[in-house]
Parts: structure tokens; sequence; C-alpha cells
């Protein structure tokens, strides 16, 4: 089956095929052809031809908004089997699975109701003869770059606003899980898109991204990923003075005053760190413990977290699926062998499970370090893996900088019965989203993303849909008259 879309059309593509991995198993779920060099040609003139000449742009902001609702009732029809197909992709739960599908329809309905009241404003001049607006119209071109770890998700929190804005995409998931982006753009097709408002190319990094991100017929590149290729990307847009947003992770410090409930703190950080394997830009991988708590935490996290089962994500009793591909485990070995050569201490997981049934899949047991320093390169760099590393604090002040001692800033959260106390240290901590007794939630109102090297922009909440806006500034006289501001002349 063609697995591009270009032009209102599903095509083949001209590169190399490449065969989808489920990392269950290290079976092959699917081939997908993939784009070449004229495959993003023309998908990117396709998309500025149905931006320049085409209906969707002027289209009116309710009908733009009633096609957003139409993918929300197909998202719900098949909420299923786009979530088993997210599972076999990525390996995530099936829980976690249909929670992104209920998540993406969510955003759906948001962008939908947002862009139907979306009319701009009108501006207090002084002057009882000017009107004077602030419009808002779309940015043009859009490339949308998406992750591994949430393609569904991270796609919708991309796609939704650029089409209630009225702009044209050309989608680049990542070539390790594109199976459920393709689904999205079959929905956004069914739904009524019209030809070249939306288009989707597959293939890495390399092939596809990067001459979306240079070419100038693309107005705007979203990108979520790793930030070595989001410097890249702002690199290269660069040279064509590109609107550039850009969510590159976390090192996301998870704060636990002693004052806090034990049982509640040590469910919510297992869950903060190990869902979806620790594969979460926003995962709390680096609990922070006052001084009082710390042992007998450690401890607990540590047998708990080696009682986690691990499994197939189809299978309704796993807790934890797998890595996503045997590269990124081995990425994950490296930083465990770097933090024991470091001086960390092991107090769970660091291998590989032994259960016979896991042995095909890329598979690693949550790991737990204590006694870690904040010069350790697992401290410092995102592992984007099931590894927790634990450090300690005597006063609110050390918590707030040992928490704030990172390069990035997208995430962190603070746990304390003192609510006083849990409101100075989440407005002292440098980072886009801050959990007070909680660790990870997030709704579509609300905006996410960071601070530092996690990025810029933001997605979600009304900024998210004007990250995809140009805001124009209209005065109107209506009562013109000469300025005499020069006289020298005279009147004629």
């Amino acid at each position: 089956m063609p697995s591009l879309y270009i032009d209102g059309t599903w095509t083949s593509g001209s590169g190399d095929p490449a065969e989808v991995i489920n990392p269950f198993d290290a079976s092959v779920i699917e081939t997908v052809e993939q784009a070449g060099p004229d495959d993003v040609e023309r998908a990117v003139a396709a998309a500025r031809t149905a931006f320049d000449d085409g209906p969707w742009p002027r289209t009116p902001a309710a009908e733009r908004a009633d096609l957003l609702r139409r993918v929300a009732d197909l998202l719900v029809r098949d909420k299923e089997d786009i979530a088993r197909t997210e599972t076999l992709d990525t390996g995530k739960t099936l829980v976690e699975s249909r929670i992104d599908v209920d998540d993406v329809t969510a955003v759906f309905r948001y962008y939908a109701d947002l862009a139907a009241h979306d009319a701009g404003r009108l501006v207090d001049t002084g002057k009882p003869s000017v009107v004077s607006r602030v419009v808002h119209e779309p940015v043009g071109v859009c490339a949308l770059i998406t992750p591994w770890n949430y393609p569904l998700l991270q796609l919708s929190w991309k796609v939704a606003p650029a089409l209630a804005a009225g702009n044209t995409v050309v989608i680049k998931p990542s070539e390790v899980t594109p199976l459920t982006s393709v689904m999205l753009v079959r929905l956004l097709e069914e739904a009524g898109a019209p030809p070249g408002v939306v288009n989707i190319l597959l293939g890495d990094g390399r092939s596809v991204g990067a001459p979306l991100t240079e070419h100038p017929g693309v107005d705007m590149v979203s990108f979520t990923g790793g930030l070595a290729t989001g410097q890249a990307i702002m690199r290269a847009a660069a040279g064509t003075v590109k609107r550039v947003a850009v969510e590159l992770g976390g090192k996301n410090p998870n704060i636990v005053f002693a004052d806090t409930d034990f049982e509640t703190v040590v469910d919510n950080a297992l869950t903060a760190v190990f869902l979806h394997a620790g594969q979460v830009c926003s995962a709390g991988a680096r609990l922070i413990v006052e001084d009082s708590l710390h042992d007998d935490l450690v401890a607990e996290i540590g047998r708990r977290a080696e009682r986690i089962r691990l499994g197939n994500g189809l299978d309704e009793a796993t807790e934890s699926g797998p890595l996503v591909s045997a590269a990124h485990r081995a990425k994950i070995e490296d930083y465990v062998a770097s933090a024991q050569a470091e001086g960390a201490r092991l107090v769970a997981g660091g291998r590989r499970p032994e259960e016979p049934d896991l042995q095909k899949g890329f598979f690693y047991r949550p790991t737990v370090f204590a006694d870690c320093r904040r010069d350790m390169r697992v401290l410092r760099e995102e592992t984007f893996g099931p590894i927790l590393t634990v450090e300690r604090f005597t006063t609110e002040e050390e918590a707030i900088a040992l928490g704030n001692d990172t390069d990035y800033g997208l995430s962190g959260a603070v746990w304390t019965n003192d609510s006083g106390r849990a409101e100075r240290v989440a407005r002292a901590l440098r980072h886009g989203t801050v959990w007070i007794n909680d660790f990870g939630p997030y709704v579509p109102g609300a905006e996410w993303g960071g601070f530092k090297r996690s990025g810029n922009g933001r997605e979600l909440g009304p900024t998210g849909l004007a990250e995809y806006q140009e805001h124009k500034h209209i005065w109107h006289n209506t009562e013109p008259a000469p300025a005499r501001w020069f006289t020298s002349g005279g009147a004629r």
C-alpha cells in the first residue's frame, strides 16, 4: 500500500523501502515506501500551491473547525485499531496507547473550538475616526517533524493548530514509528482536507528532514526531538529566515520534601520515570530527595522497580514495554556503564531481563542509581530511557539550585504538604511546566514547552495556535484629511 500522500493522492516513494520493526520481538510489522528528493519537491510544491492558490487559507475559521471535529469523531470510531498499531509500532502498553488516542481526540476538539472563536481583536487608539484591528493569518507552508516516542500525540499537537490557523503542511514522522501518522493522514483525507493541504513523506532526517528544513518553499518548521537535530534545524532554517519552533527534551527534576505522603510519592516517582520505559521527554529522571527521607525512599523505589512487569504491550498484564530499538538500548547500556564507572551506586536494574519470552525484544530493566553527583554524565545528559538518578538536599534553597542545575528546562515537580513552600519552589524552577504534588498530566488548553536548551516556542494552548499565525495590524482611518506636517509648499 502506498505510504506517501502528496497533493491528495496516495503514491509510491522514490526512496528505498524500509521495514517497521516491532520492538517487542524484532518482527517486521510492515514494509513502507519512503520518499526521495523528488518527492520532497512534489510535496512542498503541492502545499505551496494549496496555500497560495487554494481555498484552505481563505476558508472561514468555522469550516476549518468543522474538519477538525470530523477528525475527532473518526479517531473515536477507530480508537482500538489506532491504539493497537501504536503499541505494535512503539512497544508501549495498550493502556498508554488508548490514552494517547483520547488525548489526540481532545487536542483536535480543543483547536476546533479555539479556531471558531479566533477573530482577532480591536485596539483602542483614542481616535474616534480610526478602527485599529489585529487580525490573524496563517504562516504558510509548515514542515511538521515528529519523534518516535509519541508519534500520534506529537503530530496532533502540530497538525491540529496548523490546520486550524489555515496553513498547509508537509508531515515527516520518525522513520522508526511512522504507522499511526499515516493512519491520521488517512483520517484527515476522509474528513475532507482539500488536496495539497496535508501531505506526508516517510523517510529519515538526511533524505527528507534536512531538505524540508532548507527548502525555500517552506515558511515554518516545527520539530520535536533531540537537541543536536534541533540545533541543525535552526541553523538550516536561518538561510531562509523561516519561523522555527523546537521542543528538544529535558532533564527533569522531581523534588521531594520529607513532609509528603510516602506511599504517594513512591508510586508517582516510579510512574514519572518508568512510564513508556522512560522514553518520555518530560520523564522525572532526576529524583531530588530531602536528606531525612532519602534512604527509605531510595530503598522502596529500588524494591518496586525490580518488580515492574515487562512484556508485550498488547498483554494487559504488562506494566512497561521495551525500548524502541536495539540501537537505543545500546545507548542506555552505555549510560549505565558510564554511571557505574563514575561511582554511582546501582540500586536496581542495570541489566537486560532474563525471561525467555523477552529475549527477542529490546528490553531493559528499570534502573535506579543513588549517590549521584552533579558532574556525572548520567545526570547531565538526557538518557531517554528507564534510568532514575537520585540526589539529596538539605534546604529549600539547595533543592531549587539542584532543580535548576541543568542545561534543559522542560518540566519538573515539587512534592510537599507546605503550600507556601510548594508555590515558592514552583515559581523558582526554570522549567516550562511545574507540577505540585503530581507528575505528568497536561491539558490541551495549557501551553507546553521549555526554557533554555529544551527549545523555543510553545505547543498547546492559545500560544500553540499563535505559533502558526502571522499577526497583522490593520489601521483604518475613516476620516482621512491632510496632515499639514510640511506646510512650506502650501496647498495647491
